[in-house]
C-alpha cells in the first residue's frame, strides 16, 4: 500500500485499525495449563540450546535429623522441588515427599521422639499455604490447618513437642499467631489478635514466653515478649524513631535477647539486651553493613551470622558468652544462607551459591575449620568455571548526597569477547529486593549463549545499602527510581564494548512496573521490554492484592485511599501512559497470583493492543506469583528466548 505525502491523518487511521484488527485476531493456543497469544511457535533449535541449562539443579538445607545423622535437603527432580534425606556428605539423595505442588519449607523439631517434621504447601501457587506433617515411620501426612488461609511461619518450642505458627485464619486480613501440640495437632489456640503482622521468632529457654515481631514495612519491624499464661504482650527495645529489627532470639540461658537493628544508625547490627540490667551492647558496631540471618546453636556456646557486604556475604561466627569471634576459613564468593547448627553445635549447616555454582549444602567443622560437602548438583553437563563471574560498577545519577553525584550500584555480567555486546538491563522486584551475584541458569544462558551482557542494577529503594536508601523511592519519590534507570542507560552509551542502540529491559512483579515505566519513558532508547507478574497501575493493584498484603504495600507505595495520593498514583502509572509504548512487549502472568492479580499483566495487555501496540502474553493457569513448576519455567525461558532474538538480536535465526 502506498500514501501520500501530505496524508499524515490517512496513515494514522489505518494504523488505528491494523492495531484494533490485530488485538482481535491475535491468536490464542493453549498447551496444557498454559494459554499462550501472540507468541509463535518454538524453533526446536531454541529448545535444544536451552536443555542442558534447563537441567542445572540446585538444594537447599531444611535440616538435621534430631539425631545429626543426616540432613534434610529440598531439590527438584521432577516438575517441583521436593524434600530427600541425605545421610552423609556427598550420600544419595532420597527422595521422601512426591507432590505436584513444591513443598515450600520445613521444620524439624529438635526432640527425637518426634520422628517427622511439618512442611507447607499451596495450591497451583494461590500461596494459602498449609501446614502439614510428614511421619518419617509411615511416610504418611496429613494437613493441620483449615485448607482455606494462609500458614506458615513455624517456630518448634526448645521441647519440641509445641510450635507456634503465624495464620490468616480469623479474617484473612491480619497475621495472629496460633499454638499447637504435636500430640494433638489438628486444633491450635489463638495466642495473639492484635491486627497487623505478626511472626514468633523465639521461645524462651522455660517456653514460658515468646519473642514476637511485628511487621510495619521494611523500615519498621518492632519486638515484643509475649507471656504464654498471662497473654500480656510487652513492647521489647521502644524507640522513638521508627526502627527494623532483623532478627532476635533469646540466649540458652536466658540472660540475653539477641537481636539486630538499624536503630542510632544506616544498618542493621547484631546487638544483645541483658534482662537484668536493661544495658543494650552493639557487637558488630564496626561493620558498616547489614547484619542478615544469625542463628544459635542448641548448647548456646555458638553465634553464627552472615553480612552483607555490598551484596556478598560474610560468614562470622561468635563463642558465648564471651562474644569473641572465632576464626573462619575463606568461603567461596557470593550468597551464604540456610545456617543450622548440628545438635551436638560442633558444626554449622549451610548453603553456598556463587554467580558459578548453583547452591549447593555444605557443612563447617567449627574446631577443625574443614568445609564438607555434602551435595552435588548437576550443572547439566556445563563446566561450571565457564559461567561468567559480574562485575560491581557504579555509575552516576541525577541527584547528589554530601555535595556529590549520587552513585547506583549494579552488577554487569559480560559476555566472552570485545562487543559490541546488546544489553539486558535485568531489575529486581520486591521494590525491596537487592540483586545479588548469585547463580542463575537464565543470566548464564543469556551471557554465554546470546552474547548479551546483563546489568543488574540496586537503584534507589533497595536494601543493603542502608535504611536511608531504603526510603528514596517511597511514595511521591516513586519515579526516581525509574530515572536510576535512565541514568544506567547513559553508563551503557559510554561504554565501548556496550551497543547503546540495543537494549532491552526485563523484571519480575515490582520490576515489572519499572520494565513498563521505563518503556514509557525512554521508549526510543530501548528496543523490546519483558515483564513477569508486574504491577501496570498501582492503585487497581493496591485495591486488588489479598487483604493481608495491602495495608503493607501502602506503607511502601501510597495509600490509594487519599485522593491526592490516588491521583499521584493513576498518573504514574503505566496503564495510564501506555500510548507511550511503542516497542515490543512480552508479559507473563501466573492465573493465581495473590500478591500481583492476574488482571494487572490482562488490563495492560488489552491497553497496549488497543492502542496497536505489539505484546506477547503468557497465562500460567497453575501457578502464581512466578512459575514454581519446571515445564512452564522451561516454556517461558524458550519464549524469552526467542523474544530477544526477534526484537533485541535484529532477528537472528
Amino acid at each position: 500500500m502506498m500514501f501520500r505525502r501530505g496524508c499524515p491523518l490517512l496513515l494514522v487511521a489505518v494504523l488505528l485499525m491494523a492495531g484494533a484488527l490485530q488485538a482481535q485476531q491475535t491468536e490464542r493456543v493453549e498447551l496444557g495449563n498454559l494459554v499462550i497469544e501472540g507468541i509463535p511457535g518454538i524453533p526446536q533449535r531454541i529448545k535444544n540450546q536451552l536443555t542442558r541449562y534447563q537441567n542445572i539443579r540446585s538444594a537447599s538445607l531444611q535440616g538435621w535429623f534430631p539425631s545429626g545423622k543426616g540432613l534434610l535437603i529440598k531439590t527438584r527432580f521432577g516438575q517441583t522441588s521436593q524434600i530427600h534425606a541425605v545421610e552423609k556428605p556427598g550420600g544419595a539423595r532420597q527422595q521422601i515427599t512426591f507432590f505436584h505442588e513444591p513443598v515450600t519449607k520445613v521444620w524439624v523439631s529438635s526432640n527425637p521422639q518426634v520422628n517427622g517434621f511439618l512442611f507447607t504447601k499451596d495450591v497451583h501457587g494461590s500461596e494459602l499455604y498449609q501446614i502439614f506433617f510428614f511421619d518419617l515411620e509411615t511416610s504418611a501426612h496429613r494437613m493441620l490447618t483449615d485448607g482455606k488461609s494462609r500458614n506458615g511461619d513455624v517456630l518448634w518450642s526448645n521441647g519440641g513437642e509445641r510450635f507456634v505458627f503465624s495464620t490468616t485464619a480469623r479474617n484473612g486480613r491480619d497475621w495472629d499467631l496460633h499454638l499447637a501440640d504435636i500430640h494433638n495437632p489438628g486444633t491450635s489456640e489463638a495466642i495473639l489478635q492484635e491486627g497487623g503482622s505478626w511472626e514468633a521468632w523465639s521461645w524462651s529457654p522455660d517456653d514460658d514466653k515468646l519473642l514476637v515481631m511485628k511487621y510495619v514495612s521494611i523500615n519498621e519491624i518492632y519486638l515484643h515478649i509475649l507471656d504464654l499464661e498471662s497473654r500480656e504482650l510487652m513492647p521489647f527495645n521502644p524507640a522513638e524513631e521508627k526502627i527494623a529489627h532483623g532478627g532476635g532470639r533469646f540466649s540458652k540461658d536466658g540472660k540475653r535477647i539477641y537481636f539486630t537493628s538499624d536503630q542510632n544508625g544506616e544498618f542493621r547490627r547484631l546487638q544483645y539486651y541483658d534482662l537484668a540490667t536493661g544495658q543494650i551492647d552493639v557487637l558488630t558496631g564496626d561493620i558498616p553493613w547489614d547484619v542478615g540471618g544469625f542463628t544459635l546453636s542448641e548448647d548456646g556456646h555458638r553465634l553464627a551470622f552472615v553480612v552483607n557486604e555490598e551484596g556478598i556475604d560474610q560468614l562470622h561466627v561468635l563463642d558465648l558468652p564471651s562474644h569473641m569471634e572465632m576464626s573462619m576459613p575463606q568461603l567461596p564468593v557470593g550468597r551464604i544462607y540456610g545456617l543450622k547448627f548440628h545438635p551436638d553445635g560442633t558444626q554449622l549447616g549451610m548453603v553456598l551459591n556463587t554467580p558459578q555454582t548453583p547452591g549447593d549444602v555444605y557443612t563447617l567443622d567449627l574446631f577443625s575449620k574443614e568445609l564438607i560437602r555434602w551435595t552435588y548438583s548437576e550443572t547439566g553437563g556445563l563446566k561450571s568455571e565457564d559461567f561468567v563471574v559480574p562485575e560491581l560498577i557504579r555509575f552516576e545519577t541525577f541527584d547528589e548526597i554530601h555535595g556529590r553525584p549520587r552513585t547506583i550500584p549494579a552488577f554487569y555480567y559480560r559476555p566472552k569477547g570485545k562487543g559490541p555486546f546488546p544489553v539486558l538491563v535485568d531489575i529486581h522486584g520486591g521494590p525491596e529486593i537487592q540483586a545479588r551475584p548469585y547463580f542463575s541458569t537464565r543470566r548464564q544462558f543469556l551471557v554465554k549463549e546470546l552474547g548479551i551482557a546483563v546489568m543488574q542494577p540496586n537503584v534507589r529503594g533497595s536494601r543493603g545499602y542502608g535504611k536511608s536508601y531504603l526510603l528514596l523511592d517511597n511514595g511521591y519519590k516513586r519515579e526516581d527510581s525509574v530515572s536510576d534507570v535512565g541514568a544506567l542507560l547513559d553508563w551503557i552509551d559510554e561504554q565501548p564494548e556496550l551497543d547503546g542502540d540495543r537494549v532491552a529491559v526485563y523484571g519480575s512483579s515490582y520490576g515489572g512496573y519499572m520494565v513498563l515505566s521505563s518503556l514509557t519513558r525512554y521508549g526510543d532508547r530501548l528496543r523490546a521490554g519483558i515483564e513477569k507478574v508486574g504491577i501496570s497501575n498501582f492503585v487497581t493493584f493496591l485495591e486488588n492484592t489479598r487483604d493481608y498484603r495491602r495495608d503493607l504495600r501502602r506503607a511502601e507505595y501510597g495509600d490509594e485511599r487519599d485522593p491526592q495520593m490516588r491521583e499521584f498514583l493513576t498518573r504514574i502509572s503505566p496503564t495510564t501512559n501506555a500510548a507511550k509504548i511503542t516497542k515490543p512487549l512480552f508479559i507473563a502472568q501466573g492465573l493465581n497470583d495473590p500478591r500481583v492479580p492476574v488482571t494487572e499483566s490482562q488490563q495492560m495487555v488489552e491497553t497496549i493492543r488497543k492502542n496497536g501496540g505489539e505484546v506477547w502474553y503468557m497465562l500460567a493457569r497453575d501457578e502464581g506469583h512466578g512459575f514454581s513448576k519446571k515445564s512452564n519455567s522451561d516454556y517461558f525461558n524458550a519464549a524469552m528466548t526467542l523474544f530477544l532474538e526477534r526484537y533485541l538480536l535484529d532477528g537472528e535465526e
